[in-house]
């Protein structure tokens, strides 16, 4: 009787720590290369107040913006070695670990931001996230980069060859040092958080990224000229550590997962808000604005063929293939 009763004593003191640390409020870090201010940190934002509400607390969520936790490179490592719990970057970065991913940075592969969600949202996207698992990261959901455009502080480009000879900082991908290459200027892959500072010290001339990003970033201080190409779109990949993942309940999973999804919706929908007054404040702040006529953006196309060519058989056919797929019953 008294083995019994000490445990019985032992038992309700085991559910009852357990009880306990479930209780117990979970710190989640979520970091991002881009100010505070911006449509991605917004989204994060949102993604903490519904993470909070959703859990009753249990679960908070910090942001940390503007590459306060290192490079994109480093929050992948700190990811998947559980350092840290969350990050959002541009989805074709997991190229590097994911070779599929690195379709995401196809020169002119959406030609509107419907066809993006459509593709994202859809098998495709989900697809393509559900990989990263086996290298230990876990996709969300997907929010926008956006459509990129390009800046320099030397001249204003106007046509196709007047990109000849600029050094521009690119991510560092091959995708995107080949498609510089191939316009005739020079790739100087850079990791985000040091790309002010290089365009400072005129160590780079010129870079790309979308409005939003050359405004949060104030680039409007230190670039002249800016041309709208779109020659890129950017989704951006919600991942969470699975070494944390592993550790949740699945209610808490819930909770991340619907968290992320809604906050998605609201965070492309203040990107696209945002895109016409980010416009009119760089003017504001003194930069030069040129459309890039169609001629040219033909042009333009015709140069990134090769570079597409090249990554698609890195890429693999068969993704390529479905992408293509996804995208010819969208144009239907």
């Amino acid at each position: 009787m008294k083995r019994f009763l000490l445990q019985a004593v032992a038992g309700a003191v085991a559910l009852g720590a357990l009880g306990l640390a479930q209780a117990q409020t979970r710190t989640i870090k979520f970091a991002n290369q881009n100010a505070k201010g911006h449509p991605i940190v917004l989204g994060m934002e949102r993604f903490a107040e519904l993470v909070e509400k959703k859990s009753g607390g249990r679960l908070k969520v910090q942001v940390f913006p503007g590459g306060a936790l290192g490079s994109d490179q480093a929050n992948v490592s700190a990811l998947q070695g559980g350092t840290l719990e969350m990050a959002a970057m541009n989805s074709g970065i997991f190229g590097n670990v994911v070779k599929e991913f690195a379709i995401y940075d196809f020169p002119f592969l959406f030609g509107n931001p419907k066809e993006a969600d459509a593709v994202v949202d859809g098998p495709f996207g989900q697809n393509l996230h559900r990989k990263l698992e086996d290298k230990g990261l876990v996709g969300l959901a997907y929010y926008e980069l956006g459509f990129r455009e390009l800046t320099n502080s030397r001249r204003p480009v106007r046509k196709v060859e007047d990109i000849a000879g600029l050094k521009l900082r690119v991510i560092p991908n091959p995708i995107n040092v080949d498609w510089v290459t191939a316009l005739g200027a020079n790739p100087t892959p850079l990791p985000f958080p040091e790309l002010y500072a290089a365009l400072e010290q005129k160590a780079v001339d010129g870079q790309e990224n979308p409005v939003a990003t050359i405004k949060g970033a104030k680039l409007y201080e230190v670039q002249k000229y800016l041309t709208l190409t779109n020659h890129q779109y950017n989704p951006q990949s919600v991942v969470v550590s699975k070494r944390f993942w592993d550790t949740l309940a699945p209610a808490d999973r819930k909770t991340l997962q619907e968290a992320a999804q809604e906050s998605a919706v609201y965070q492309r929908t203040q990107s696209r808000a945002m895109l016409q007054s980010g416009m009119e404040d760089l003017r504001k702040g003194g930069m030069e604005i040129t459309e890039l006529p169609p001629a040219e953006v033909a042009k333009l196309r015709e140069k990134m063929k090769p570079v597409i060519a090249k990554h698609s058989a890195s890429v693999g056919e068969e993704t390529v293939k479905a992408m293509m797929a996804e995208l010819a019953k969208l144009r239907r």
